[in-house]
């Protein structure tokens, strides 16, 4: 509700600077100039503090599968997808978890995002034999960043299909394992995760408008401190899985993934680190044994 009530002044106040404009052109080209300087903190300062190494490109721009609209949120950055009802990527960084961290309530329910187009809403999950999964995780968000933190990874823009035994067992599993343990081992650690579709579209038969996945991965790639180079760990799990698996047994390339889902991953890294860090399998730097 606070959201769009901001969203509903914000509209009136446009409308009211609109009208006002009609009648003193000037104050049209100061309204010009205050969006481009919002546009320019966006793009130039506020997306790049949550990203590394750039924001992960479609490999083929002509694909609009891959076409995707980048929403920032309060600890999180993801690119979503209207078109298929999930975000494609969702990128957040963790730092080691402060003992003692006071836990925040858990939200009873999931709202729709004001961006979004589609509308996709907590009730379209209803009945559907899928949970609504959380891609920047709920514990590390709120821990991390806060109630505003938790409360942005509840929006639907956030959620995707997920089976119960993976979304209950293995991907909790994978989700504690990244803060309490990925995260101490290194220090800082950027996280990108998401879905896979394999081509055959299939969608919620309780809304239409949200595609299911196939499967889901999460790539993890340390910091580069001066004459280290950073180090990779990925993993690709398909909803298939009953929840008791080794997590080494879904350990992959981040060449896989891209293969996989049409994205480019840390474009900005220097060509032969990049090409290096994403053909690497090598789960042991990160207490992953096989």
């Amino acid at each position: 509700m606070r959201k769009k009530s901001s969203t509903l002044s914000l509209f009136n106040l446009l409308l009211g600077l609109f009208r006002l404009s009609r009648k003193h052109p000037v104050l049209l080209l100061m309204m010009l100039g205050l969006g481009l300087g919002d546009y320019g903190y966006e793009v130039k300062i506020a997306r790049p503090a949550l990203l590394y190494q750039g924001v992960p490109q479609a490999r083929n721009a002509k694909n609009i599968d891959t076409w995707f609209r980048v929403l920032r949120n309060h600890g999180f950055i993801l690119g979503y997808s209207d078109l298929r009802g999930n975000p494609l990527w969702v990128e957040y960084a963790l730092l080691p978890n402060v003992e003692n961290t006071p836990s925040i309530k858990r939200p009873n329910r999931f709202e729709t995002d004001w961006r979004s187009i589609n509308r996709v809403s907590h009730e379209s999950y209803q009945k559907s034999g899928y949970d609504r999964g959380h891609m920047a995780p709920n514990y590390a968000m709120s821990h991390l960043y806060g109630r505003d933190g938790q409360a942005d990874s509840f929006l639907m823009t956030n959620i995707t299909p997920q089976k119960a035994n993976l979304n209950q067992k293995i991907w909790q599993r994978l989700e504690e394992m990244e803060i309490k343990h990925f995260a101490k081992l290194f220090g800082k650690v950027w996280v990108i995760t998401g879905p896979v579709f394999n081509g055959t579209v299939e969608r919620l038969s309780s809304d239409w408008m949200v595609e299911i996945p196939d499967a889901f991965y999460k790539i993890y790639l340390s910091e580069a401190a001066p004459n280290k180079a950073p180090v990779a760990l990925a993993f690709l799990i398909p909803q298939t899985v009953n929840g008791k698996e080794p997590l080494a047994q879904f350990v992959t390339s981040i060449d896989s993934i891209e293969a996989q889902t049409g994205l480019d991953f840390f474009a900005e890294l220097d060509d032969r680190v990049e090409a290096h860090v994403e053909a690497d399998i090598e789960p042991l730097p990160w207490g992953v044994h096989r």
